[in-house]
């Protein structure tokens, strides 16, 4: 494995990298764009800080690249979507600079309590205004949270060590965690409206845009303060201008900013009841050797093939519960191929169940396995990561759903593709045996027993006497050899499914013959 450490992390990071068997480590801090472009031709991870880019170029250029890890949180330097689109992993450390964030945000608050910072600057002046500088207490007041993360709940776990009374509002806070946090579930308009102080610990999205705005101003208290360490754009700085320059926002602290770094003419730099810091959150020392030793740690236990953790273009699973999945996820990806091979043209829709102990299980692995297996023939490069946003392109909505109980299988997988003209195909699947091996056993309905690693013929044709003698004459003729074969019959329609193991693909003519025959209504080579 080739790593390439575009930009300083801790040396500890780059040493755990170096102690690898079989890694290489190239530290190449300061490379312009054109040098990195070069470096990254074999490599396989990439670490950076926030001064490289790794742009679509980086990603089009990496043919080996596997993982690109973010020694810290924010990723504006990195093309996710190209990063996606090239299957390569993306991950960074949210982790190592919780708490330096949250004891940040404190300090702020603190600061925003007691007019420290403007008390000592009028002291460096020579002045003595204690009767100027007059504050309030933090005990037995009420914090508004928005976000109940890791930093939120750390700046939450500070506050009740003041006698603070803590609001939280996160749509993803259960009534257990809170408890166990020791905060108040609120709704935003109540957590607004209570709040003597409230801090932002939201990523920026499009819902929490200007979450803090001119109407949501108007609806806090007189005298609310107001800080935010975590992502410029949550709060409208104008709205937070003429709130704090009319009096009803009575101070404010801001390590982030929409623009960044803010104009030199911006009056966040000069209002008096202000404190506004460079984006400081992750700037300590513990901090920086923290993110530097995890990114590190991440990068290479993704490459050895073990956990993901952290990443944000693919879901993160515990190797355990992959080794648990190990078996399902190889039946997956055979029903993915074979619904695809035998599904109708103009397909639309998917729609996986999983059945019984299935419905049990962390299926996302499992639905991720599907979409590769159905993408295996029909596009390149494809693997978990990018899986997923390539049956997005393809104009394929999928759908999961989970069933306790199925009629004849203690578990089951079950993948039905329908079309445009809403005609659909599905095959399921099980596990068989001691050695839990793979069978496909439904298809559209009629019970079979199908190996999945095969190649198969799969037809559906009126029930009547001689088919079965027909194919195997063709397939005899053609020296095609038949290893196996299952049968189903329908004898409501009058119509019989028949999947036939074969040694290899029958030639043009011979497939000309099958599908001419008069009782044959479907024929299909599926290649598992």
């Amino acid at each position: 494995m080739k790593i390439l450490v575009a930009d300083r992390i801790s040396p500890i990071g780059v040493d755990l990298f170096k102690a690898e068997t079989g890694f290489e480590v190239i530290e190449a801090y300061g490379s312009s764009p054109e040098q990195i472009l070069d470096l990254v031709k074999d490599v396989d991870g990439i670490a950076v800080r926030s001064e490289t880019k790794v742009t679509a170029e980086v990603f089009a250029a990496a043919k080996n690249l596997k993982v690109v890890g973010r020694a810290g949180v924010g990723v504006d330097n990195i093309d996710i979507e190209a990063a996606t689109d090239h299957g390569v992993i993306v991950m960074n450390t949210p982790t190592g600079n919780t708490i330096a964030t949250a004891e940040l945000t404190f300090t702020h608050m603190l600061a925003g309590t007691r007019p420290i910072v403007q008390a000592c600057a009028r002291m460096r002046e020579g002045a003595w205004d204690r009767k100027k500088f007059t504050g309030s207490e933090l005990n037995g007041k009420t914090l508004g949270v928005l976000g109940m993360g890791r930093i939120g709940a750390e700046v939450s776990k500070r506050a009740r060590a003041f006698q603070m009374q803590v609001l939280a509002y996160d749509p993803y806070l259960t009534e257990a965690r809170a408890k166990d946090l020791g905060v108040s579930l609120a709704k935003f308009d109540e957590l607004v409206a209570q709040s003597d102080y409230i801090t932002v610990h939201m990523p920026l999205t499009a819902d929490t845009k200007h979450m803090i705005n001119t109407k949501t101003i108007q609806q806090m208290k007189k005298g609310v303060r107001i800080f935010n360490c975590a992502r410029g754009g949550i709060i409208d700085e104008s709205a937070l201008i003429e709130g704090l320059k009319s009096g009803h926002i009575a101070a404010a602290g801001l390590d982030v900013y929409e623009d960044e770094p803010p104009a030199e003419d911006s009056e966040l730099r000069s209002l008096p009841n202000l404190v506004v810091t460079p984006h400081l959150g992750a700037s300590t020392q513990e901090a920086q050797e923290n993110v530097g030793i995890d990114v590190a740690r991440q990068m290479i236990e993704t490459l050895k093939g073990g956990m993901v953790m952290n990443a944000l273009n693919m879901p993160s699973v515990d190797p355990q519960v992959l080794e648990r999945l190990a078996p399902y996820i190889s039946l997956g990806e055979k029903l993915g191929t074979f619904s695809q091979q035998l599904g109708p043209e103009g397909i639309e829709k998917m729609i996986i169940r999983y059945y019984g102990k299935m419905a049990e299980l962390e299926t996302l692995p499992l639905t991720n396995a599907i979409q590769r297996g159905f993408l295996r023939e029909i596009s390149e490069n494809v693997n978990d990561v990018n899986a997923p946003k390539k049956i997005t392109r393809l104009g394929i909505q999928s759908e999961e759903v989970k069933i306790s109980v199925h009629d004849d299988f203690n578990e089951l997988i079950e993948v039905s593709v329908i079309n445009n003209a809403g005609k659909t195909r599905s095959i399921s699947g099980s596990l068989f045996g001691k050695q839990q091996v793979p069978r496909i056993v439904l298809i559209d309905g009629h019970s079979v027993e199908v190996n999945t690693d095969a190649t198969l013929i799969v037809l559906k044709n009126k029930d009547v006497p001689g088919i079965v003698g027909f194919i195997g004459q063709v397939l005899g003729e053609d020296s095609v050899n038949i290893a196996n074969m299952s049968l189903s019959r329908d004898k409501g329609e009058g119509f019989a499914v028949s999947v036939f193991e074969i040694d290899s693909v029958p030639s043009e003519k011979a497939t000309q013959r099958i599908v001419e025959h008069e009782a044959i209504e479907k024929y299909r080579v599926i290649k598992l």
